[in-house]
């Protein structure tokens, strides 16, 4: 079975319980554990009708690569969100629109970590190309602690031109970029915002940078010249919550 159909864990688990529980083909929970989170997922797993099994833990080891806490969920395949996800999306929304876009982020960890900080910012979407970006694995469920399931990830053909029909909406696009002058506190993220990050090292694309209104920077003051992606995210994504917040 691959990897890309399980889902482990028991923040994802649960987040997957409350909003897809019709995605779980059967739910594995580690044989000899009777803790309170266990049975709690256990109970809510019966709640919904889901098929339960108790097996070794040798066994939940076998089919997933990281730490299951003694739950793994069989899932039939996500449905990938593409381009014309995103149009619906925004049209349902009723307010001033708050994007990620995540250009050439293939680390799943890191993606893991862009959807969690995503989610607990209030993002309404996650938007990556669809070449060269990390997959929504279970990997990327995992150290989602459940926002995976809750935060749409769309994976569209071409980000330029997606980042021009964003803009065609009236939504402010703001690239992040260590040579621009003006810093993210300095930045106006009230309003309907698209935030870019770049790739792990290499930063936007160039046809990426080329089509962002702002250009910002994060202010180093330390040794190091650029944060991991996902802590920068954070940083920036809070920016804009606290700006919204106040405005």
């Amino acid at each position: 079975m691959s990897e890309e159909h399980w889902v482990f864990g028991i923040h994802a688990v649960e987040a997957l319980l409350q909003g897809q529980s019709n995605r779980i083909e059967e739910l594995w929970l580690q044989q000899g554990r009777n803790d309170k989170r266990i049975n709690e997922l256990q109970l809510h797993a019966r709640q919904v009708g889901v098929k339960c099994k108790t097996v070794p833990r040798e066994e939940l080891d076998k089919q997933v690569d990281g730490r299951h806490q003694g739950v793994v969920a069989f899932t039939k395949p996500a449905q990938t969100l593409r381009d014309r996800d995103l149009k619906e999306m925004l049209d349902g929304l009723d307010h001033p629109p708050l994007l990620l876009i995540l250009d050439g982020v293939t680390d799943p960890h890191n993606l893991g970590a862009c959807l969690r900080t995503a989610d607990a910012a209030g993002v309404d979407a996650v938007i990556a190309p669809k070449d060269n970006s990390a997959p929504l694995n279970a990997t990327v469920r995992k150290v989602a602690c459940g926002a995976a399931e809750v935060v749409p990830y769309i994976q569209v053909t071409n980000l330029a031109r997606t980042m021009k029909d964003i803009q065609g909406r009236g939504i402010w696009i703001t690239g992040t970029a260590g040579e621009a002058e003006q810093s993210v506190y300095q930045a106006n993220l009230t309003g309907p915002v698209a935030l870019v990050m770049g790739a792990e090292g290499k930063g936007m694309r160039r046809l990426t940078r080329e089509n962002c209104d702002y250009l910002i920077n994060l202010p180093m003051a330390g040794s190091v010249s650029s944060l991991n992606v996902s802590v920068a995210t954070g940083v920036c994504l809070f920016e804009a919550v606290r700006q919204r917040v106040s405005a």
